[in-house]
């Protein structure tokens, strides 16, 4: 039996589960959490008006957000869409790269000299086709490694360059698209391809003007600029458009492309050129014409320093390689150092068919008479005449024409260069002067043809001719004197002026006329007297081919520089020139006597001062009226020559006479020109003894002739103008 105490109440589950349950601790948290919640609701209804307005601006800014976004989106998409379009035309457009390549709208002019060396171009010369794989790799490097150093890294755009030049030109006061650009050699290869439009005659004046438009910086035109870059990368690959690039571009002095560049300066192919020369051709990319080496050669070789710089900096050279390059920059080829030949070639591109020269859509090659030596002779030895003789700042001019006996034209100047002076006026060809006594060989001449001989006397007595219309006129002599009887070797030795005007009497002024045009001087001849002592116009061309046919026998020339035409790559020439000697005017007898009679001149008359000391020469000096033009023309058995000083104004010169200055240029040219040369006689006459005029005469103002100290050919022409019209032309 239990007895009485409690019995254990057996615990049951639902007890069990109630008993666990104030034992969970999850709740707790729950019931803390709640709390705060409770504690926070006065503030936030003490709040509720600052929310409302935060929650209004967040929602503002968001809507602003999400609809600028949006509108980003759809201007990106079709801003996309527009360039995909613009550079999707453009990529239709282009041709083949071989079509690109030449960037002229019109030929080009080699002139080649007497030896098939180059001296001269005239045109836009264009030296052939090349490619990136077939150019020196020097001046591939030099090229992108100065215009664009990550072209082969872009797309055709680089915003890392274009901001880089936009920050330059604001830092150095420019606006952001003026100076530095920032193009590619992609957008600058567009931008030499005129974005596609060819050049149209009708639309623009001048292939300047196109070219003027193709270059013009707006805004609008970056953009074309920049969605035909994208064209061109689409299109071509980097070294197509590096080889568009390399042939297109201009690079001073008539040269398009580096090849034609090349050719120029260095005489070389632009496949051969050393990282010298390559820092120079890359360094006229910035300014073709200030950094031309033909111009400044110093600045061009300090600009090709810099490239050889930016060259070593970006990996292209060795230390070494770039030290070396520095210490033998590069250097003209002997042509285009000389850049010689300016005037002659002026005057050949004047003579030939325009079609085939000054307008020609071809590339012409034209062999010519010309002779680089002789040239530099004729150059040298002027120039130091006037340095030695001339004040400086004298403004007088000079011409000069070398040219052999068949009127085949050696050398060419045509007058001194000034600065500030525009223009190649050629005073060789163009600058028609009256000629003084370098005319009398001509009345001579005629005398000789009718009969006369060279030992033959006229008097050097007063005359007075009765001038239809001017009443009666007395010429004189220089000094005022008279000599009798001379002879008329004498009467041209020592320049007189009385003998010659009484023998173009004798023989009639219009043989005189006859024989002066068909010797080659086709200016128009004077009508009365004064024909006798050079009244008449001429140029130094003329003249010196006119001396050349007294040289070659008598017979005349025409002057030519022109010896074959033909089209650039082709074997047969389009038109030849077989040589400038034509009828004959004097006999060979004549000639001689003639040339005899000049050859005294230099011996002994007035042009003694030009005596050359190894050859034979004859010659005739000419001052004109007041002394405004000064002859001096001659020859030896090799070549004639001729030299005429004076003021393009008509300005008289002052102590110059044509045996004063220009016989001391012709003789300092013409001792050049022979060098080397062996020694040949005269075709002359020989005579055994010196022509003498007997007896002489005695009695007041007859004198035994003497040579002058000084002749002043242009007294003459005073007085006949002063007879003519009652005064003197000052």
């Amino acid at each position: 039996m239990s007895g009485s105490g409690k019995k254990k109440r057996p615990v049951l589950v639902a007890d069990k589960r109630y008993t666990k349950k104030p034992k969970r601790k999850p709740a707790k948290p729950a019931a803390r959490s709640r709390k705060p919640k409770a504690r926070a609701r006065p503030a936030r209804r003490s709040g509720r008006k600052g929310s409302w307005l935060t929650r209004l601006l967040r929602g503002t800014f968001a809507w602003v957000f999400r609809l600028t976004w949006r509108l980003a989106l759809r201007g990106t998409a079709v801003l996309a869409i527009l360039l995909a379009l613009g550079v999707g035309y453009f990529y239709t457009t282009l041709p083949p790269v071989e079509d690109l390549l030449d960037a002229r709208a019109r030929g080009s002019v080699t002139l080649l000299d007497r030896n098939n060396e180059v001296f001269a171009w005239r045109g836009e010369q264009f030296g052939g086709q090349i490619t990136a794989d077939t150019v020196s790799p020097n001046l591939r490097n030099a090229v992108v490694a100065t215009e664009d150093r990550r072209f082969y890294r872009h797309l055709g755009v680089s915003p890392r360059g274009i901001a880089s030049a936009v920050r330059i030109n604001l830092a150095e006061g420019r606006g952001p698209l003026s100076g530095n650009g920032g193009s590619t050699i992609t957008q600058q290869t567009a931008k030499l391809l005129c974005l596609g439009v060819p050049f149209d005659p009708n639309k623009w004046e001048s292939e300047t003007a196109y070219e003027a438009d193709c270059r013009q910086g707006s805004l609008w035109r970056k953009v074309k600029e920049a969605v035909y870059a994208f064209a061109l990368e689409a299109s071509y690959t980097k070294d197509e458009i590096l080889t568009i690039y390399l042939n297109r571009a201009f690079l001073g002095a008539g040269s398009r492309g580096f090849e034609a560049a090349s050719q120029r300066y260095f005489g070389k192919s632009a496949a051969n050129v050393t990282p010298a020369e390559a820092a120079m051709l890359a360094g006229l990319l910035k300014a073709p014409s200030r950094y031309a080496p033909t111009r400044n050669l110093q600045r061009s070789q300090d600009r090709a320093n810099l490239i050889i710089g930016l060259m070593e900096e970006q990996g292209y050279l060795s230390p070494g390689e770039a030290q070396d390059a520095r210490a033998n920059p590069a250097e003209l080829s002997a042509a285009a150092e000389a850049r010689a030949g300016g005037y002659f070639a002026d005057w050949v591109m004047e003579s030939g068919p325009s079609f085939l020269t000054r307008d020609t859509t071809e590339d012409v090659v034209i062999r010519t008479t010309f002779d680089q030596r002789i040239q530099t002779a004729a150059e040298e030895g002027l120039q130091k005449v006037l340095d030695e003789r001339l004040k400086d700042g004298s403004q007088v001019q000079a011409a000069i024409v070398v040219m052999s006996a068949d009127g085949a034209v050696r050398a060419m100047v045509g007058g001194r260069k000034f600065k500030g002076v525009a223009g190649q006026f050629n005073r060789a060809i163009q600058a028609k002067r009256q000629t003084g006594s370098s005319f009398k060989p001509f009345v001579y001449a005629t005398a000789l043809e009718l009969g006369y001989r060279y030992d033959d006397t006229i008097l050097d007595e007063p005359i007075t001719i009765d001038i239809p219309g001017s009443g009666p006129w007395s010429p004189r002599n220089y000094d005022k004197k008279f000599r009798g009887p001379v002879t008329l070797t004498d009467a041209l030795k020592y320049s007189l002026n009385i003998p010659a005007v009484r023998l173009s009497q004798a023989v009639g002024l219009d043989n005189v006329r006859t024989v002066a045009s068909e010797f080659g001087i086709e200016s128009d001849l004077a009508l009365g007297p004064a024909l006798a002592l050079g009244a008449s116009e001429s140029t130094l061309l003329e003249m010196t081919g006119a001396y050349a046919g007294i040289l070659n026998g008598g017979s005349s020339v025409t002057p030519y520089g022109l010896v074959e035409l033909r089209l650039q790559g082709e074997q047969e020439p389009l038109m030849t020139e077989g040589g400038g000697i034509g009828e004959r005017v004097i006999t060979p007898q004549s000639a001689e006597q003639l040339i005899y009679m000049m050859n005294q001149v230099v011996e002994g008359g007035t042009a003694r001062r030009a005596r050359l000391p190894d050859r034979e020469m004859a010659a005739k000096t000419g001052t004109t009226q007041g002394a405004r033009d000064a002859w001096f023309l001659g020859f030896t058995a090799d070549y004639v020559a001729g030299v005429w000083m004076g003021y393009d104004d008509n300005t008289p010169l002052s102590g110059v006479t044509g045996g004063g200055l220009p016989a001391a240029i012709w003789r300092e040219v013409m001792v050049r020109v022979h060098e080397d040369l062996p020694p040949r006689p005269l075709p002359m006459i020989r005579p055994a003894e010196p022509p003498v005029a007997l007896p002489y005469p005695t009695g007041p103002g007859i004198e035994t002739p003497a040579p002058p100290a000084q002749a002043n050919d242009g007294q003459f022409i005073d007085n006949f103008l002063q007879a003519l019209f009652g005064k003197r032309d000052r």
